[in-house]
């Protein structure tokens, strides 16, 4: 029996994942798929039969239906490195593998046949957004990034094509930030440096994939103004700064939250979505008839 253990946006805040999520935990020697996101930490183990449930959730995940921001494309990159780890250290059952290999090839069809994800959102998109929202001049205030990563990177493109000219760019790895930092006229900085980042920093972004908090309140002088985007998970940045009088921290929560005006846009396509869905879920079923009957022949 396939079976799947979840942690997700759709049941928890922020706050309950974190502490959900490191305790999630499986023996090393059951083969399994462990999904994990800024918005899920999702387990996946077993063969033989599958419920209905759970076929209908891994389909809705990898079409982007289950996301916060719907439609989102990251989610795609995300099973598929979930699911291609798993592959190289363990030998899965013949319904795990059909399980991924479907949902994945629903995800394409979904995004391929709809337009769900046309003009999507993404956390660097949002975060974009609301620099904007706020009158951020780019030109004049300094912005620290911390977390090299495709987020961050998509971050950069965008500061970049807007002539920011006061970006400080840094990473536990040095030398990717350094040649992050090149490709976009960014300055690298060590993370041992963090709080010379901060000082300078008018808008300080994390996103980082460290298991703990990276920022704390004393890193943060009394009396700094500084707008802080923490879209790191777990969080990067302590709840503890949000008592400094003039920090405006925004983590995923609130990122997604001032997004979901856009989810609005797209009903049609997640109407169309969902029908494609439902076409796959019947396709897998015809499957694990077969699987079954050959089987017990």
């Amino acid at each position: 029996m396939v079976k799947c253990r979840l942690i997700n946006n759709s049941e928890y805040r922020l706050e309950e994942r974190e502490k959900l999520s490191a305790s999630l935990r499986i023996s090393e020697s059951v083969p399994h798929v462990m999904l994990k996101t800024c918005n899920r930490t999702e387990l996946y183990w077993g063969g033989g039969k599958v419920s209905d449930s759970i076929v209908r959730h891994i389909y809705r995940v990898a079409s982007g239906l289950e996301s916060s921001l719907i439609g989102e494309r990251a989610i795609q990159g995300q099973i598929k490195q979930a699911y291609t780890e798993a592959l190289g250290k363990y030998c899965l059952s013949g319904t795990l593998n059909r399980l991924f290999q479907s949902a994945m090839h629903t995800g394409k069809r979904v995004r391929t046949e709809t337009k769900i994800s046309e003009g999507a959102i993404s956390h660097s998109q949002v975060t974009v957004d609301m620099l904007k929202q706020r009158g951020v001049d780019l030109r004049q205030k300094i912005i620290g990034i911390i977390g090299i990563n495709k987020l961050t990177e998509d971050i950069l493109k965008y500061l970049s094509s807007q002539g920011a000219m006061n970006v400080l760019l840094s990473n536990r790895n040095f030398e990717k930030a350094r040649i992050m930092a090149s490709q976009y006229s960014a300055t690298a900085m060590n993370l041992e440096h963090k709080k010379v980042i901060i000082g300078l920093a008018d808008v300080l972004i994390c996103a980082t994939s460290a298991p703990h908090t990276i920022v704390s309140r004393e890193d943060i002088a009394e009396g700094k103004e500084l707008l802080i985007f923490d879209l790191a998970f777990p969080r990067d940045v302590a709840e503890s700064v949000k008592e400094l009088q003039r920090v405006e921290l925004m983590n995923l929560d609130d990122v997604e939250a001032f997004a979901v005006e856009n989810i609005a846009l797209r009903k049609n396509e997640i109407y169309r979505a969902q029908q494609i869905v439902e076409e796959e879920i019947d396709k897998f079923y015809q499957w694990l008839s077969y699987a079954e009957k050959v089987a017990t022949a």
